[in-house]
């Protein structure tokens, strides 16, 4: 009986997140394009993502990506909507296709560039600038590069004009203020090589 009952949880939790993402995507998805945001085919919302864009910014976003802001939409723990923002005019932000965000906030001031199949853990956070540019002690906001098959592990924070290698893995907890190579480990605050990934 027990194990009855749970499989008839499963298929209704199953058919409760089937629905609601159908009916996020099809709040989310058209009134970010009236904004002039891009958003490829296929493209799943779990939760109301948060777009800002300033007027002559620029986000492009491919095909097959997920989006996580439901609280229990991964399992893992959002404790955030995801939150996309272009903020500078001409900032750009550009997503490729099949990655993943659970909670992510992109903050961008200058341009933020995600290749394809990058999966960004619960809370994660890409930012290329200070956010305070009137304070003197900020500095210019600088470019950052995400390559294709990256995995930012849950709560990584990953700063300004920092490059991260194709199918490079940064560790839970991380905090990534200078370039990644290619096909390493990587952890730690600040965020250093732990090894390669030789196969």
């Amino acid at each position: 009986m027990t194990i009855f009952l749970n499989s008839v949880y499963n298929v209704l939790d199953k058919l409760y997140w089937l629905i609601h993402s159908g009916l996020s995507t099809a709040w989310v998805v058209p009134i970010a394009k009236l904004r002039g945001i891009a958003i490829g085919g296929s493209t799943v919302f779990y939760g109301l993502t948060k777009f800002k864009k300033a007027r002559t910014a620029t986000i492009k976003i491919g095909s097959r990506n997920c989006f996580r802001s439901a609280p229990t939409s991964n399992l893992i723990g959002i404790n955030r909507p995801c939150i996309v923002s272009a903020l500078e005019p001409g900032s750009k932000i550009s997503i490729g296709d099949n990655c993943g965000f659970s909670g992510t906030v992109i903050g961008c001031f200058s341009s933020i560039t995600i290749g394809d199949h990058v999966k960004c853990g619960a809370n994660t956070l890409i930012t290329d600038g200070d956010w305070h540019a009137e304070d003197p002690r900020s500095s210019r906001p600088k470019a950052i590069v995400i390559e294709d098959h990256v995995w930012l592990g849950v709560n990584v924070t990953v700063m300004k004009g920092v490059k991260i290698g194709k199918n490079s893995l940064i560790g839970a907890g991380s905090i990534v203020t200078k370039d990644i190579p290619a096909n390493v480990i990587a952890a730690g605050n600040p965020c250093v090589v732990i090894r390669s990934i030789t196969n």
